[in-house]
C-alpha cells in the first residue's frame, strides 16, 4: 500500500500544481478587470503623457504600466482620441457566416440550437456555447417602431378597459375583483367602478353608470379586442357582440376596437389603470365592494380630478372636464336595461339555482321553467312575467336563501315532513343543533322526541337563548334535552325573567312567522286623536 501511494504522489503534485496555476491565472484576470473599472489619477496621467508626448503605442503603454490594453483605450477615448481598431483574428465560424446569414434572413425566428445542428452537419467543428454567442450578435434585429401622439377633440373619444385587482372572499366564494375603467381622451376624466366579474351584464352596468356620472357620453368608444365587444375579427372585418350593438344604438355612440396588439392606441386607459393601482387601490384591499365603490366615486371626483390635464397643463382634469362636458352626447330619456336574465328549472325541492346559490320559491312551481331577473341587490323569480319570489342577492357560494313562508307552505302540505322541518328549523336557529342531534342519536335517544322537545324550547325561550344553551350543553358533554332545559331555566333565573307562558298552538300556526308591528304607528294615531279633541 505504501509503494502504491508513493508511486501516485508525483501525479498528485502535478495536479495541485495545475490547480495553483489556474488560480493564479484567475487572480490575474480579476486584477485586470479591477484595473479596467478603476484607474488612479497618476496612471491616467502617465497614459496620456506616454501616448501624446512619447508617441508610444497602446500595447507598449499597457505592457510598461502592467494594465490591460482596454484601460488605455478607455483613457484615450475620454481624452478625445479615437479608439484604435485592431486586426480581427480569424474565427472557426467565418466559413459558415454566408450560410448563417442567408438562413436567418429567411427564417429570423429559427432557434440557435436548430441552426447549430445544421452547421454541424456541414462540418462546423466548434462547440454550442461559442456558436450561440455568435448567433445572438448575428440575428437580425427588428426595427423599433415609432408612434405618433394621438390627439382628439373634446367630447369625441373615450377609452374602455377592465383591470384585474385580485380576488374578494365572500363567505365560501372567491370572486375576481374587476375594475371597469372609462377615460375621456381629451380631459382625462376617469370613471371607476368595481364588479365581481367582467361578464357582459357588468360590462353594460359600467357603461350606464359612467354615462350617468358624466351626464353625457362621447361619440366614439375605443375597446380592446375583448369578447364583450368583439366576437370575431378577420382583418378589417369585425363582428361586434350584438348586446354591445344594442347598447350603442340606444345611446348613439360608435364602438371601435383598436388594432390587434396595438396597446398604444388605448394608452390613456392603460395609464389610468396603472394610476389606479398606484394611487387609489393600495390600503383599500380589505374594504367591502360597496365601500370600495363609494371611495372610488369620491376619488374620481377628488384626487383624480385635481391632477393636471396632459392636453393642457394650465388646466386641471376637473376644469378640462367642465369644458368638455357640453360637447358630450345627451343621455336618452330611459336608461338601458342591465338586469341579468336567466332561465332556470326548479327541480324536486322548492329552490332555484342562480349564481352558485339557492333561492326559495313557492312549492307548487317545482318542475317548471322559470325566469330569474337580477340586479346587484335583488333577485326576482318570475313565472310567465309574474313575480313569484323576491330575495336579497347573495354573492357567496352554496348559500340557501329562503323565505320562511315558502318552506312553511310546503311543510303544511306534507304530513310526514314535520320531523324534517323541525330539524331544519333547529339548524337555522342554532349552528350547534345538528351536532347535538347527531350525538343524541348515537347515545340512543329517540330523535323525534329530541327534535320536538328542542322545538318547544325554541318557541318558549327564543333562538339566542337556545343557541347558548346548546353550546353549553355540548361543552359539558350533557347531550340530552333535560340538560338543555336546565341551562335555559338557570339563564332565565339569572336574568330575572318570568317563566314562559305555555300556550298550545296548532302546528299550522306555530311555524308561521309574524312581523312585529311598529308601536310608533299607534302613538301617531293617539297624537292625531288628541289634536282633534283639542280642536
Amino acid at each position: 500500500m505504501r509503494t502504491v501511494f508513493a508511486a501516485q504522489l508525483p501525479a498528485t503534485n502535478t495536479f495541485f500544481t495545475a490547480i495553483q496555476a489556474r488560480l493564479a491565472s484567475s487572480v490575474e484576470l480579476i486584477k485586470q478587470e479591477t484595473d479596467i473599472m478603476a484607474v488612479n489619477k497618476d496612471t491616467e496621467t502617465k497614459i496620456l503623457r506616454y501616448h501624446f508626448v512619447e508617441k508610444w503605442r497602446v500595447g507598449t503603454i499597457a505592457t510598461q504600466l502592467g494594465i490591460h490594453h482596454s484601460v488605455v483605450d478607455r483613457v484615450l477615448a475620454q481624452a478625445g482620441q479615437p479608439k484604435v481598431e485592431r486586426a480581427k483574428r480569424p474565427s472557426i465560424i467565418d466559413p459558415y457566416l454566408p450560410f448563417i446569414h442567408e438562413t436567418l434572413n429567411t427564417y429570423p425566428t429559427l432557434t440557435a440550437a436548430r441552426l447549430y445542428d445544421m452547421v454541424k452537419q456541414r462540418g462546423y467543428p466548434g462547440g454550442p456555447s461559442f456558436f450561440r454567442q455568435c448567433i445572438s450578435q448575428l440575428r437580425p434585429r427588428k426595427q423599433p417602431e415609432a408612434y405618433l401622439r394621438l390627439r382628439t377633440l373634446p367630447g369625441e373619444v373615450a377609452q374602455v378597459d377592465w383591470g384585474h385587482f385580485g380576488y374578494m372572499h365572500i363567505g365560501k366564494a372567491k370572486r375576481p375583483l374587476m375594475a371597469f375603467v372609462m377615460v375621456l381622451s381629451w380631459s382625462r376624466q376617469i370613471f371607476l367602478r368595481f364588479y365581481l366579474n367582467q361578464q357582459m351584464d357588468n360590462f353594460l352596468r359600467g357603461h350606464v353608470a359612467a354615462f350617468n356620472a358624466w351626464q353625457g357620453l362621447p361619440k366614439i368608444l375605443l375597446y380592446d379586442n375583448l369578447k364583450s365587444a368583439v366576437l370575431e375579427r378577420q382583418g378589417d372585418a369585425i363582428r361586434f357582440h350584438p348586446t354591445l350593438l344594442s347598447l350603442s344604438a340606444h345611446y348613439r355612440f360608435e364602438p371601435r376596437p383598436v388594432a390587434v396588439a396595438r396597446g398604444n392606441e388605448k394608452g390613456r386607459v392603460e395609464r389610468a389603470i396603472r394610476y389606479i393601482r398606484d394611487n387609489f387601490f393600495p390600503g383599500r384591499e380589505r374594504l367591502t365592494l360597496e365601500e370600495l365603490n363609494a371611495e372610488a366615486d369620491a376619488w374620481c371626483q377628488g384626487v383624480s380630478a385635481d391632477r393636471r390635464c396632459p392636453e393642457d397643463n394650465s388646466l386641471t382634469v376637473r376644469d378640462a372636464f367642465t369644458k368638455e362636458q357640453p360637447d358630450l352626447l345627451p343621455l336618452p330619456n330611459n336608461p338601458f336595461e342591465t338586469n341579468e336574465k336567466q332561465t332556470v328549472i326548479a327541480r324536486k325541492t322548492p329552490y332555484i339555482r342562480f349564481d352558485q346559490n339557492d333561492y326559495s320559491i313557492p312549492h307548487h312551481y317545482v318542475q317548471k321553467s322559470l325566469q330569474v331577473v337580477a340586479d346587484l341587490h335583488q333577485v326576482r323569480v318570475l313565472d310567465a312575467g309574474v313575480v313569484i319570489a323576491e330575495h336579497q342577492r347573495s354573492f357567496g357560494k352554496g348559500e340557501q336563501i329562503e323565505q320562511e313562508d315558502h318552506i312553511n307552505a310546503l311543510w303544511l302540505s306534507k304530513t310526514n315532513a314535520k320531523q324534517h322541518r323541525g330539524q331544519d328549523r333547529l339548524s337555522h336557529a342554532s349552528d350547534y343543533a345538528q351536532t347535538f342531534l347527531k350525538l343524541s342519536a348515537k347515545r340512543g335517544h329517540i330523535l323525534k322526541t329530541t327534535v320536538n322537545t328542542l322545538n318547544q324550547l325554541l318557541d318558549d325561550y327564543g333562538r339566542e337563548a337556545l343557541d347558548n344553551a346548546l353550546k353549553e350543553a355540548l361543552h359539558q358533554q350533557s347531550v340530552y334535552t333535560g340538560a338543555v332545559q336546565q341551562i335555559l331555566e338557570r339563564q332565565r333565573d339569572e336574568s330575572q325573567r318570568p317563566p314562559p307562558i305555555a300556550v298550545a298552538l296548532p302546528d299550522k300556526v306555530k311555524h308561521l312567522s309574524v312581523k312585529l308591528a311598529k308601536l310608533t304607528d299607534y302613538d301617531d294615531l293617539n297624537h292625531q286623536a288628541g289634536n282633534e279633541d283639542d280642536q
